[in-house]
């Protein structure tokens, strides 16, 4: 997306140019119809997305097998597509329905046997991290949670934690509740230095915060396109590319094997992340997925960041001045690309909100998004709204 252009409003974030931001605001049609900063719950659909849709079912309507090669380069494009957007290798991204299925895959490449048994993760991840991993106790993983119930991550208790009895950390790169982010650098530094393997949960940053997964060492990353990524209905797993000979998943199917595509019976594993794999894919939300991703990829996740943090600064100095309660970290190399705010009864107020044409989310919080198609009047918006319904 181009970055010249006409002379920038004085209020607006450096990063992007109006005509450009117009642009970009029309190819998402639920922006016409509300004030919608909720893309860390779920983000806008381009209208791109239509004609994969159409196309797909043109597909089904007038079936042919052969159908599927075309649908495995699709497939193929948007995981490199992600990985590309991470800062990793071509073949080194595998998709499926959603991160759960591919957490447990990961969990399933390991013994957990004394004494380097112990999965330690905090009392901020989404609930996924901890059921799957209680779920591997009965194989022996023994699930260690930091935490003091607060609302941002203890880093110091959480690297105290980690000795020659850890074998996978497994955290969010922001948490869900708080939109509080972890030094990730410094994080896999403690863990390489015992031992321990780096599991990291980006499902509410990727797309809004950039994340460089070679120059971070970092050895797993999963996430999701529903959220910033624009996307609907499918998950990544990234590996370490020198990290894959080492792992063999106990929870697996048949495209992960190095013959899948003959149809025989395979006798080793697919090359690449592939090895993740599970059984036959369902097409249609990757390449629906890779519209997004596309729109996104022209930007730059930089400017994405540099806008989104211009937006949430706003939300936060709107709601310092209203003395509305923040739970957010205020600096900026510390926060998402949410901001989460303390509002009495905060999930009617969300309702109510959602009447008035404008849309959050509320988890524990009241969750405000924006994300890279969204405007500075529109948090004046919500933040009027929100005003209006705390003093109603």
């Amino acid at each position: 997306m181009s970055r010249s252009g006409p002379t920038r409003a004085p209020d607006w974030p450096q990063c992007l140019d109006t005509t450009a931001h117009a642009a970009l605001r029309a190819e998402f049609p639920l922006l016409q119809t509300c004030v919608y900063l909720n893309s860390n719950s779920t983000g806008a659909a381009p209208r791109g997305a239509e004609r994969v849709l159409h196309d797909y079912w043109e597909t089904l309507r007038t079936w042919r097998d052969d159908v599927w090669q075309d649908w495995h380069v699709g497939l193929d494009r948007y995981a490199d597509s992600v990985a590309a957007l991470l800062g990793a290798p071509p073949g080194s991204v595998v998709t499926d329905a959603n991160l759960s299925a591919l957490l447990a895959r990961v969990a399933s490449c390991f013994d957990y046997r004394p004494p380097r048994d112990r999965v330690v993760t905090t009392d901020l991840e989404y609930p996924t991290v901890p059921f799957v991993f209680r779920a591997f106790g009965r194989y022996g993983a023994q699930l260690d949670v930091v935490g003091s119930g607060g609302h941002h991550l203890d880093q110091d208790a959480l690297e105290a934690r980690l000795d020659e009895r850890t074998l996978l950390v497994c955290v969010s790169h922001a948490s869900f509740i708080s939109g509080a982010t972890v030094d990730l650098p410094r994080l896999v530094a403690r863990a390489h230095d015992v031992g321990a393997l780096v599991v990291v949960d980006a499902y509410q940053t990727v797309g809004v915060v950039p994340l460089d997964v070679t120059a971070l060492g970092v050895d797993v990353v999963l996430g999701g396109a529903h959220k910033w990524l624009c996307g609907v209905g499918t998950a990544f797993l990234y590996v370490r590319p020198d990290l894959v000979p080492d792992l063999e998943p106990a929870a697996t199917g048949w495209q992960a094997g190095d013959r899948a595509f003959t149809f025989q019976p395979s006798t080793d594993w697919a090359p690449g992340a592939r090895r993740f794999a599970g059984g036959t894919p369902y097409p249609l939300t990757s390449l629906v997925s890779q519209v997004g991703l596309d729109l996104l990829a022209g930007i730059g996740v930089e400017a994405i960041r540099a806008h989104s943090l211009a937006l949430t600064q706003r939300a936060l100095d709107r709601a310092h001045a209203a003395g509305i309660a923040v739970v957010s970290p205020t600096e900026p190399h510390r926060r998402g690309g949410v901001v989460c705010l303390d509002v009495p009864d905060g999930e009617a107020v969300k309702r109510r909100l959602a009447t008035r044409g404008v849309i959050c989310s509320w988890r524990g919080y009241l969750r405000v998004g924006p994300h890279v198609y969204n405007t500075l009047d529109e948090v004046d918006t919500f933040m009027d709204a929100l005003e209006k319904e705390l003093h109603r």
